[in-house]
């Protein structure tokens, strides 16, 4: 283990262990008990397609009926599993200053009867396909991030026909919520669970929403959610509104400042910020929070892009800009929920089974969230290797934890190799963005 002084095994057993025991209550029988935990054990291993048949071969059972009953007959409550590990991921990144970031992702699909499946718009395909949409509530904060939450969104050609909806196990309850609606829900139920948070973001989908800023309003949760450059800016007390795209234009040269938006794969994240506080009053001017208007600017191609900001207290650009910054992460939690463990791999059809194997899927990745978060509070900072990446945490947990190798150095010297090579291109490309930012 000298090579590689971050790598853990024991931790990482710990870890999966407590985010199973965390919900193993809320199964009454031990059946359904370890059939979860050998599901989330499984979503974990190195399977190529993460599906009933797979798992069940994975965890060693003769036949796939196990893992099936989990996802369709057995008697558990998602939601509730869901909580339990919300506060998993909560007890370990819990900060008043984090940020709750919501965005929606697609999975494409053939046929018409797997629930909430239509042709739509879809930003996995960047067009209009086939597709389920799920939409889902990141936590972020400076120790780490992961998924909390997540709701499929169920079209009006879904809601308005109840018959379809019954089939797919909908309950009568259900009706057409937009995407914004559902995240507005998912983030009371964050809070209303205690779970602190100082934040929301989220991109134009939501922040063109004026229903949904003033929920978040409503909770005193400050936000920066992108808007799209049509639109209407409040300005003058509301006297006039103006397109986003028109007041940027009018900006001299003195109102930009460049900042960094954070540490990005390839180096700091610099951009353009230009800052109209005191501005986007909306309906209600009294709400004893500021208002303000942020636009960033691409440093290389001039691409502006717009947020809508409100804060119950005084707040700084230089939080702001954090806060944009941080809408990023969810997109690398979809990206290592799929690649990882398999978020876009259920084929499953009924809106419980849905609901179950995203809960279990949220399990399994902040399983490796958690590991991610202790291998950088212990990494060494001299080691000439990168921190342990989510990717490279579930293979040495293959190799390590659920299939042990009986050659461990090989292992830990191919890790430690893979580590030094991307620490190398990543000081290459660091060192390329900051030539680039001091040209004249």
């Amino acid at each position: 283990m000298a090579v590689c002084h971050s790598v853990d095994p024991a931790r990482w057993r710990e870890v999966l262990a407590g985010v199973c025991e965390a919900f193993a209550g809320r199964f009454g029988r031990v059946e359904p008990r370890r059939a979860a935990a050998a599901f989330v054990t499984g979503l974990l291993s190195d399977v190529g397609v993460k599906t009933c048949w797979q798992l069940a071969e994975q965890a060693g059972h003769g036949r796939p009926d196990a893992m099936q009953r989990l996802l369709y007959r057995a008697v558990w409550d998602a939601d509730a599993v869901r909580d339990d590990v919300r506060a998993v991921v909560v007890a370990r990144f819990g900060d008043p200053d984090a940020v709750l970031v919501v965005d929606e992702t697609g999975d494409l699909k053939k046929g018409t009867h797997s629930v909430g499946v239509q042709r739509q718009y879809t930003g996995t395909a960047g067009r209009i396909e086939n597709a389920q949409v799920g939409v889902f509530c990141g936590y972020a904060s400076r120790c780490g991030h992961t998924l909390i939450d997540r709701r499929v969104y169920l079209p009006v050609s879904w809601t308005d026909d109840r018959d379809r909806c019954q089939a797919a196990g909908v309950p009568d309850k259900i009706g057409f919520s937009t995407k914004p609606d559902l995240a507005a829900e998912m983030i009371t139920a964050a809070l209303d669970a205690g779970v602190p948070a100082g934040w929301a973001a989220a991109d134009e989908a939501y922040g063109n929403s004026s229903v949904f800023r003033a929920h978040l309003r409503g909770h005193r949760l400050g936000y920066v959610l992108a808007v799209s450059r049509s639109h209407l800016v409040p300005l003058d007390s509301g006297k006039t509104r103006v397109r986003a795209d028109r007041v940027a234009a009018e900006l001299p040269a003195s109102a930009w400042q460049r900042h960094s938006a954070g540490a990005g794969s390839k180096g700091p994240r610099f951009y353009d910020w230009a800052w109209l506080d005191d501005v986007c009053t909306d309906a209600d001017p009294n709400d004893g929070g500021h208002h303000s208007l942020l636009i960033r600017r691409n440093t290389t191609t001039d691409e502006l892009a717009f947020y809508r900001c409100w804060t119950p207290q005084p707040a700084t650009l230089a939080q702001l800009v954090r806060v944009a910054g941080i809408r990023w992460t969810v997109e690398e939690s979809f990206q290592a929920a799929k690649g990882q463990v398999g978020l876009d791999q259920h084929q499953v059809r009924r809106w419980d089974s849905w609901h179950r194997f995203t809960t279990l899927a949220l399990a399994a990745l902040a399983v490796l969230a958690i590991c991610a978060a202790d291998a950088a509070d212990h990494d060494p900072a001299d080691t000439g290797l990168i921190m342990l990446t989510v990717n490279e945490i579930r293979r040495l947990i293959n190799a390590l934890v659920l299939r042990p190798s009986r050659d461990l150095t090989h292992c830990l010297r191919w890790s430690d190799w893979r580590r030094r090579h991307q620490a190398r291109a990543r000081q290459a490309h660091y060192t390329r963005r900051l030539n680039l930012e001091v040209r004249p």
